[in-house]
């Protein structure tokens, strides 16, 4: 397949083989928007009707404020609370707060302007994933030797995948089937007897003995669950 401007990003991320692509792709996207969203894009008065709107989840507002300038942040916050504060609180303070002004506050733990807009090019980048793995046979054995691909990923790829059966034949197709269930598999079957293996390594008959891998399993476990690492900064 000759690459054009949508394989090539595809390509360069699945040619490294640490960790779940689809990780690196979310990761990706992430930073872009991050540095969009606190850059270029803070000033397009599109872009800021949304984002007061949205807002940002916590793991966004903190990459923002840990990577972005400080005045960029305030002033997304600035314009982001003073539509806030028209929306949760009644006009009159002796008023009870109205349905509607909760609701508002419970929206927020559901929006976030960089998570829809990476969800969005997630989805669009997996269905270059499909097309490539169809046309192109050097894509799929790289594919195929990926580290894993994580649960929540997994999920996505198997669900998206059936939207876009135009992508491969019915051969190819079992092929794609096959590697990411074994992917998936695989490595969920290495981390079950890692972490097994740990906690055998606490029994006194084993003091001394060799923890072999299992010594970072309890992270890695985590990381295939949940698609992200372990936070250290959570006391």
């Amino acid at each position: 397949m000759k690459p054009n401007i949508c394989t090539i990003p595809i390509t360069d991320l699945f040619t490294e083989t640490d960790g779940c692509p689809i990780c690196r792709m979310h990761r990706m996207l992430e930073e872009q928007y991050v540095e969009y969203i606190t850059g270029a894009a803070m000033m397009a008065p599109d872009v800021r009707i949304i984002t007061n709107r949205t807002g940002f989840c916590h793991r966004h507002f903190s990459m923002m404020i840990n990577n972005g300038p400080r005045l960029s942040n305030a002033l997304l916050l600035q314009t982001h609370i003073d539509e806030l504060r028209n929306k949760v609180f009644p006009k009159k303070m002796t008023d009870q707060p109205s349905k509607q002004n909760i609701a508002a506050i419970s929206e927020l733990e559901h929006t976030c302007y960089v998570c829809d807009r990476v969800e969005a090019d997630v989805l669009h980048l997996l269905r270059t994933v499909y097309t490539q793995f169809g046309q192109d046979p050097e894509f799929r054995r790289q594919y195929a030797a990926q580290d894993y691909i994580c649960l929540n990923h997994y999920a996505l790829v198997m669900t998206t995948a059936n939207s876009h059966k135009k992508a491969m034949d019915k051969k190819t197709w079992n092929d794609f089937y096959e590697a990411t269930n074994t992917l998936s598999k695989k490595y969920m079957d290495t981390l079950y007897d890692d972490v097994t293996h740990f906690t055998t390594m606490y029994d006194y008959r084993n003091q001394g003995g060799d923890y072999k891998n299992s010594k970072d399993s309890i992270e890695r476990a985590v990381k295939f669950i949940t698609s992200y690492p372990v936070d250290e900064n959570l006391k």
